[in-house]
């Protein structure tokens, strides 16, 4: 599916044509369509997986937990996308404002999709299984998955746009381009004269392969009376030769085993970009601002032994309560 013809789903198009994707937002094309129906389809299938969860409590609950899990992906996405744009810039990528929205946009919209195709699962545990610990605990793991899974098309984003350039400096992102063109040839290797060298020579014994070895990098063993001999050859490896037979090496130390050695071909590896290491822990970032924001706009599911409650206190943390959650079952 091209770019030319979108899918009326745009979580159809990021899952069949994500290259597409990653080449729209690293041209920056119409990215302002894009991002606009990446924010559509996320808030309204939150709102979906958000009634399921409130669901457990009342149909109030069910209505508020449908507004306050979009609002709890946009206000994590308000509070952290200023500090990636912000990290990218100190580091010298040539990110734009639009196409790290577009970049983060394409992970929340794959969490929200996730998410929403496990609510009938979560509706049939909701049903049949009327466990508040155990229905926290199963959402907060379908929550969780879907997340990783978004957080992996981000971190493949940022690894096509490095690809391009835009996460080096300038000078660095030329030079990685030009890097090929410009590394040296390999030098040839040091010739010793021989008397007469032949062409080739096959491979000693019975059934192996032939192996050949150019005549220019074979090397002669000097006869006993003081004359050249003729360049001795190295079998192919599992060749039959016999044992015992000196094997002298036909490539000088250092020569190339062969002209398709990535080493060769792409020269040193090059190292990643700050910006690459600094996406991890500004993911990491956004993973405690969502879940202390979760635990500041509960409740989602809302405890059957309390009354309806459009925020709760703030007091303890995610992690305590899950803790707890888990010792209780």
């Amino acid at each position: 599916m091209s770019g030319d013809r979108p899918s009326p789903l745009v979580i159809e198009r990021i899952l069949r044509d994500r290259e597409g994707i990653w080449q729209q937002i690293v041209a920056e094309g119409d990215l302002n369509k894009l991002t606009g129906r990446m924010l559509t389809s996320s808030a309204i299938a939150l709102a979906c997986y958000g009634a399921v969860l409130g669901f457990f409590h009342s149909p109030l609950m069910a209505l508020t937990s449908a507004l306050k899990l979009p609002l709890l992906f946009l206000v994590t996405l308000v509070i952290c996308l200023p500090t990636l744009y912000l990290f990218n810039l100190v580091f010298g990528a040539r990110l734009s404002v639009r196409q790290s929205l577009a970049l983060v946009m394409v992970a929340i919209t794959v969490t929200s999709m996730l998410a929403v195709a496990f609510a009938p699962i979560s509706l049939f545990f909701l049903i049949t299984a009327n466990d508040y610990g155990f229905f926290k605990l199963l959402n907060v793991a379908i929550l969780a998955l879907s997340a990783l899974v978004g957080l992996r098309f981000l971190t493949s984003g940022m690894q096509v746009l490095n690809d391009h350039g835009l996460l080096a400096a300038p000078s660095t992102a030329n030079a990685q381009v030009n890097a090929h063109a410009t590394a040296p040839a390999p030098a040839a290797p040091a010739l010793v004269p021989t008397a007469s060298a032949p062409a080739a020579a096959p491979a000693v014994g019975a059934g192996a392969e032939l192996a050949t070895v150019p005549a220019a990098v074979a090397v002669a063993e000097p006869a006993p009376n003081g004359a050249t001999a003729a360049p001795a050859h190295v079998p192919a490896q599992g060749s039959g030769q016999a044992a015992g037979a000196p094997q002298v090496s036909t490539l000088p130390p250092g020569y190339p085993h062969s002209w398709n050695d990535r080493s060769i071909r792409r020269g040193e590896p090059t190292q990643r970009p700050a910006s690459m290491t600094l996406l991890y822990i500004w993911i990491l970032l956004f993973g405690f601002v969502g879940t202390q924001l979760a635990w500041t706009l509960r409740p989602f599911f809302g405890d059957p032994g309390q009354d309806f409650a459009f925020f709760r206190s703030i007091d303890g943390n995610f992690y305590a309560e899950i803790l707890r959650t888990i010792a209780n079952l």
